[in-house]
């Protein structure tokens, strides 16, 4: 890994990850393997954390190694495109209108909600007896 030139946080339902970019070829780590290698067989999720490298021109240019961790593999997806995202921004300045007409720049706070007393889970009630 050459010289950092930037480091941003990108977040998703618990997950963080954190990217950071120098100049290089264009690939993308994450936890020190491959995108193929870290999400498998799921393109969907391979899909979601390169979307911002797919809207990008300057992508090839630049080598962005990411430490993904918490949550699922699913939100690791959404907090990493979160991140590249915003290190993106952080090069490019240019490439804010793009990327916030794509999505990529806004956090997606949705989260799981809170499990509430005397239900079984957040919503789901326990089967109602009338005798």
């Amino acid at each position: 890994m050459s010289k950092v030139s930037y480091v941003s946080k990108g977040r998703r339902k618990n997950a963080v990850a954190r990217a950071s970019v120098s100049k290089g070829s264009g690939q993308v780590i994450i936890n020190n393997k491959t995108v193929d290698e870290y999400f498998g067989g799921l393109e969907r999720n391979k899909k979601i954390a390169l979307k911002p490298l797919a809207v990008w021109s300057g992508a090839k240019g630049h080598d962005f190694y990411v430490n993904a961790n918490g949550g699922g593999v699913s939100g690791q997806a959404g907090a990493v495109s979160h991140a590249i995202a915003r290190a993106i921004l952080s090069i490019d300045e240019a490439a804010k209108a793009i990327l916030r007409k794509e999505g990529l720049l806004t956090r997606d706070s949705r989260m799981v909600e809170r499990k509430k007393p005397g239900r079984p889970k957040a919503r789901k009630r326990f089967q109602f007896s009338k005798r």
